[in-house]
């Protein structure tokens, strides 16, 4: 199985992970916080915060701090109950898509300190404080050796191991930029790194390309697609159908890739 099918197919694990029950009820019920009621929703167990307002009708907002119901001062409890179950598949589905983006959040987010994971195209480094070392980190199998004594800060790791970042991105980037030239005569003017904190990639009207270190984190395909995306744009400076023929051509498996980027938290980069 190709990487790129591996990865579609851990997406579409996840998107079956949406119609799961939010509660399994053959569970106790969940401990409710203070001032939170339950609600029972096609067989789950749902918490929410009721507040009154001088609103005319009942609203309903899911977001990382659950389920939040607004009413009018003259609905009666039952009328809201019943506008719940009304809208209980919507209510289960934003609530699991909720707690599934909070996991992969956490399962991204970087821990700087000794003996944390580390991204690396496409596998798990290992980061270790090595007083004894000398020079730049040095990458040793899948063990990160940085010379850095073991109270160093969670900064001083992180700006370290940043900036190792940024070199073997310059290396990386140029080697693909290289390929993609040899194989489709295609290049830009100039390329260089951005630090952007949400976009991978940028071309310009002139001719030259941006491309985010942080792609470092992700595995070779998708640092491909990026690639092989602003290069495209050297030829349509869009995203019509012209443009993505020509992504076709420098990457023929770009669709897979685009929605494995998609499914990445967009409001956050994992360093």
């Amino acid at each position: 199985m190709s990487r790129l099918k591996k990865l579609a197919r851990d997406l579409a694990d996840a998107a079956l992970q949406l119609t799961l029950p939010l509660f399994d009820t053959d569970r106790p019920p969940p401990v409710v916080r203070d001032g939170a009621r339950l609600v029972r929703l096609n067989g789950s167990l749902v918490e929410y915060q009721l507040r009154r307002s001088r609103r005319r009708t009942i609203g309903f907002v899911v977001d990382d701090r659950g389920l939040a119901v607004t009413a009018p001062h003259w609905v009666p409890n039952v009328q809201i109950e019943q506008a719940l179950q009304e809208r209980g598949d919507w209510v289960l589905r934003k609530l699991v898509e909720w707690r599934d983006y909070a996991a992969r959040r956490d399962r991204l987010t970087i821990r700087w300190e000794d003996g944390a994971r580390l991204p690396f195209l496409g596998r798990d480094l290992t980061m270790r404080l090595d007083p004894s070392h000398r020079g730049p980190p040095h990458l040793d199998d899948t063990q990160l050796r940085i010379a850095l004594p073991p109270g160093a800060s969670a900064e001083q790791l992180r700006d370290t191991v940043q900036g190792w970042l940024q070199k073997q991105a310059r290396a990386h980037f140029h080697e693909r930029l290289e390929h993609f030239a040899l194989e489709h005569g295609v290049a830009p003017r100039r390329w260089t790194l951005s630090s952007a904190r949400t976009r991978w990639g940028s071309c310009g009207p002139d001719g030259a390309i941006r491309l985010n270190w942080r792609l470092m984190h992700f595995p070779p395909q998708i640092v491909d697609y990026v690639i092989a995306h602003e290069l495209a744009h050297l030829r349509e400076l869009n995203h019509g159908p012209s443009f993505w023929n020509a992504v076709g051509e420098l990457f023929p498996e770009y669709r897979q890739a685009r929605e494995w980027l998609r499914s990445y938290p967009d409001d956050m980069t994992i360093s």
